[in-house]
């Protein structure tokens, strides 16, 4: 099983987090997660905040 700890890894490592990360990761905050999982996911909120990590989400749409 995926942890939130492996997502976050990667969206710090590409800089990027996809909608489909995004999803995955309000999976996983749902169920029961530990210590590690819950720093890995506010050490991924400061990089987000700080501009390190881009969200798909939040890309402007061409076009629109």
């Amino acid at each position: 099983m995926t942890r939130i700890r492996d997502v976050v890894q990667k969206a710090l490592s590409t800089g990027y987090l996809t909608v489909e990360a995004e999803n995955q990761l309000r999976q996983l905050l749902a169920t029961r997660y530990d210590l590690e999982d819950f720093k890995a996911f506010m050490s991924l909120q400061e990089a987000a905040m700080m501009g390190k990590v881009k969200q798909e989400s939040r890309e402007e749409r061409c076009g629109i």
